[in-house]
This record gives structure tokens, C-alpha cells and sequence, in this order.
């Protein structure tokens, strides 16, 4: 495998765009992963994946095949992922009890009496909110925490790999990963109970 990627980013260096798609190919799905659950948003993930992709195609040529091309990939991802800054966005919310017009019916309806209750819902709305607490948490953890989290429990990538895609000790890899899900469990400890 390394001798016919090796040979993809000699083509890809040499301005064979087929060569490049082929190893955006490869690994394309892993990179946008990784963006997704570090950014829990779309949009921010397809962002990092593009710049992610824009990096490596004008980097290619510094390749130097010291280690994999997915360790160099992946620790450009991170790299992105660590210096990524969401642009201030802002949304724009309906209140649930805001009351609205439907043509041809002259009665106002909210947007409440068209949510179906039941334990789908309740469901549905505490799922929710775990899952809001979660990324809340995560997202207080300092960045290189966060990343050895996310890479380790989202991603299911092993020490040594995420050492190498860190470019740092598996001992460093190993503080992260006790500090970040230390400081998780006491942020969640109200759901763990």
C-alpha cells in the first residue's frame, strides 16, 4: 500500500490531478470524520475538509515520505482542526410560542400546538440534551485535549497512531486523554448517575 500511495503522490507532485483525487479518495471520508466531531457542525467540518485538501495539494510537494501519507494528512487535519476559528455566525431562532399566519385560514397558529407530544418527543428532547451537554463539555477542553479525545474515542485510533499524527510522545497522547476524560466525567457527572 505505501509503494502505490508513495507512487500517487510522485504522480499527484508531477501535476496528475487523478493521482490527487485518488488519495483524496482514500481518505476523504477519515478527514471529514475527524472535522465533524471535533466542530460538531457540517459546515465547520466541510470547511477544515476543504482547507484540509487545499493544504496538501500546495504541501505535496514538501512530502518528504519520512512516515505515511495518512500520518502527514491526519496531522494536517489536526493542525487545521487545533487553529480552526468559527466565523461568528448568527441564527436565528423562532420561539416555540410565536404565533403566525397561514394563508386562507384566519385563525393564528404556534408553532407549539403543532409539536406532537408523547415519550417520542420527551425522548427525542432529552436525547437532545445529553447530546448538547457532551459537546458542551467537550468543547471546554483545551484543544490538544479535545483532539486526543476526539481522535481516541470518536475516531477509535490507537495511542501510537494519534502520537504520531500529534507528532508528540505516546506518553503526552496518554496525559491528554486522562486529563480531558478526568475533566469530562466531572462536567457530565449529573448524567453518569
Amino acid at each position: 500500500m505505501h509503494q502505490e500511495e508513495n507512487l500517487l503522490v510522485k504522480e499527484a507532485v508531477n501535476g496528475n490531478m487523478q493521482a490527487f483525487e485518488a488519495l483524496v479518495a482514500r481518505y476523504d471520508r477519515q478527514v471529514l470524520a475527524i472535522a465533524a466531531s471535533y466542530r460538531h457542525s457540517s459546515e465547520d467540518a466541510k470547511d477544515i475538509y476543504q482547507e484540509v485538501f487545499m493544504r496538501v495539494y500546495k504541501g505535496l510537494k514538501n512530502f518528504e515520505g519520512n512516515s505515511a501519507f495518512s500520518t502527514w494528512l491526519f496531522r494536517i487535519t489536526v493542525n487545521v482542526c487545533l487553529t480552526y476559528k468559527a466565523r461568528n455566525k448568527r441564527f436565528q431562532y423562532a420561539s416555540i410560542d410565536q404565533s403566525f399566519e397561514i394563508e386562507d385560514d384566519p385563525a393564528e397558529l404556534r408553532l407549539s400546538d403543532m409539536i406532537e407530544g408523547g415519550p417520542s418527543a420527551d425522548q427525542e428532547l432529552m436525547d437532545e440534551e445529553i447530546k448538547k451537554n457532551i459537546n458542551g463539555a467537550l468543547a471546554s477542553l483545551p484543544p490538544q485535549q479535545k483532539m486526543v479525545f476526539t481522535l481516541k474515542h470518536l475516531q477509535d485510533m490507537k495511542i501510537s497512531e494519534i502520537a504520531r499524527v500529534m507528532n508528540c510522545g505516546e506518553g503526552t497522547v496518554k496525559k491528554y486523554l486522562f486529563t480531558a476524560t478526568r475533566k469530562m466525567r466531572e462536567k457530565l457527572k449529573d448524567f453518569i448517575e
